[in-house]
């Protein structure tokens, strides 16, 4: 059993930068494949990014490749996504998943653990 805090999200200008951060409960995170995804309102959740569970493989939605990275540190139980070049089209709320996996995974169906989402709005 994982459970999963997101934290980080906020209101920013276009241009600028946020850090989300995914805190994982349990001894055995580094275990799990990891990965971020997003939901804007009247559209379905789709995939931002993942990592697998060592951190050393990482893919990126199109939409968010070069602006965007993944990371995670095993040591504390914590996924990252550091969110630069910001757009009003990121605005979203930004849930972070996590399963029993090598990983990455990019498919939502596939990730058993969720966090609540953190909110991230993006003005022009």
């Amino acid at each position: 059993q994982v459970q999963l805090v997101e934290s980080g999200g906020g209101l920013v200008q276009a241009g600028g930068s946020l850090r989300l951060s995914c805190a994982a409960s349990g001894r055995t995170f580094s275990r799990y494949a990891s990965g971020w995804f997003r939901q804007a309102p009247g559209k379905e959740r789709e995939f931002v990014a993942a990592i697998n569970r060592s951190g050393g493989i990482t893919y990126y939605a199109d939409s968010v490749k070069g602006r965007c990275t993944i990371s995670r540190d095993n040591a504390k139980n914590t996924v990252y996504l550091q969110m630069n070049s910001l757009k009003p089209e990121d605005t979203a709320a930004y849930y972070c998943a996590a399963d029993y996996a090598d990983g990455p995974i990019i498919t939502r169906s596939l990730y058993q653990y969720w966090g609540q989402g953190t909110q991230v709005t993006v003005s022009s």
